[in-house]
């Protein structure tokens, strides 16, 4: 019998850096109550001046290893999803491949579709390893996401990231499903020498997110002949604390199914690692046989769906490196408006007259 593919190995980062959108709305004379109330967000993540998408990236590769106990240069692919890339032309991935031992006999590439392509990332790497073209590969989906100063993005964009290993030996986690439903609706976009994005306001909602997130579910449904009461948890791309909850619950899933993955009222939206993060936090307290549905959402416009079910393996492995929760509830430190502005370069030199 062929071995199935899925995850042998997983980790998650975030900054330990928080800013309130209370801080946020205080600068702006906004009003924070409808963050909090009618977005859900109360908090975001941000990086310290030496983080960027290589070092988190890092941090979660390594802890991803830690679970998945393997040498680093069985890794025949290492992918990283991101829409903050520290580099135009420099790949990201060829810095975390070198820090964490994976060097030379690897395949590298820099993946990019908005917030989806952390799940692109493992979209690839487990089509490698089901191909059985490579026993190991990695895909990582981590973004230091940008909002411009007084904009409504600026209250949720937030920074962290999580790393999945794809094998067929001692897998946590079976990939049994997958779907991707994508077309051209701009809602949200960055255009080069742009320092922030721009976001087509009307199309964001039920034209771009809820159209693609909840086609994507429905097909992958379809597909697997699962109902939504056959899942133990459910995983939706959260670029605030409301649509995932309000996707989910038109789609037929319970609020307690999204729970452990629902991030973004502590946490912003880490664009990229987003749905990474709400599955590894997910990863982090499921039992052998639960199934869980991950849907990630990437402005442009796509979703990729996965099903997954949970091994006896993840008891093996899940205190192997720090919790997701580690990260979100137990390193924190909160900052003012005037730190997070420096901390961002939100002040450059030619803004300055």
């Amino acid at each position: 019998m062929t071995e199935k593919a899925g995850i042998v190995g997983y980790g998650s980062y975030v900054p330990r850096h928080r800013i309130k959108v209370e801080e946020i709305a205080k600068v702006w004379g906004a009003d924070a109550a409808s963050f909090k109330k009618g977005l859900m967000l109360g908090q975001k993540s941000v990086p310290a001046p030496d983080q960027d998408v290589v070092t988190m990236s890092v941090e979660a590769a390594l802890n991803a290893l830690k679970r998945a106990n393997i040498d680093p240069q069985k890794l025949g692919a290492l992918y990283i999803g991101s829409e903050s890339h520290p580099y135009a032309v420099k790949p990201s991935g060829t810095i975390v491949a070198e820090a964490i031992g994976a060097v030379p006999h690897i395949h590298i590439s820099d993946l990019e579709f908005a917030c989806k392509a952390g799940a692109e990332s493992m979209y690839i790497a487990y089509s490698h390893v089901k191909a059985g073209e490579m026993e190991y590969a990695m895909g990582i989906g981590c973004d230091t996401s940008q909002g411009a100063p007084g904009d409504a993005l600026e209250y949720s964009a937030a920074a962290g990231g999580a790393a999945f290993i794809m094998g067929k030996k001692n897998v946590v986690a079976t990939i049994d499903f997958t779907h991707s439903y994508t077309t051209d609706t701009p809602d949200f976009w960055r255009r080069e020498y742009m320092h922030y994005p721009r976001h087509g306001s009307r199309f964001t909602g039920e034209p771009a997110y809820f159209k693609h997130t909840v086609g994507a579910t429905q097909a992958i449904l379809e597909k697997s002949g699962y109902k939504p009461t056959d899942f133990t948890y459910a995983i939706f791309h959260q670029p605030n604390g409301k649509f995932p909850q309000r996707a989910g619950l038109m789609l037929g899933f319970t609020k307690e199914q999204l729970a452990p993955g629902w991030l973004a009222p502590r946490l912003g939206n880490t664009y990229s690692g987003a749905s990474p993060l709400g599955m590894s936090a997910t990863l982090d307290v499921a039992k052998p046989g639960d199934k869980i549905l991950m849907c990630s959402y990437g402005s442009g416009s796509g979703s990729d769906t996965f099903i997954y079910t949970v091994t006896d393996e993840i008891e093996k492995v899940r205190n192997r490196a720090p919790l997701t929760s580690f990260y979100l509830d137990d390193d924190q430190e909160y900052i003012d408006y005037g730190t997070y502005v420096k901390f961002r370069k939100k002040i450059r030199k030619n803004d300055i007259a």
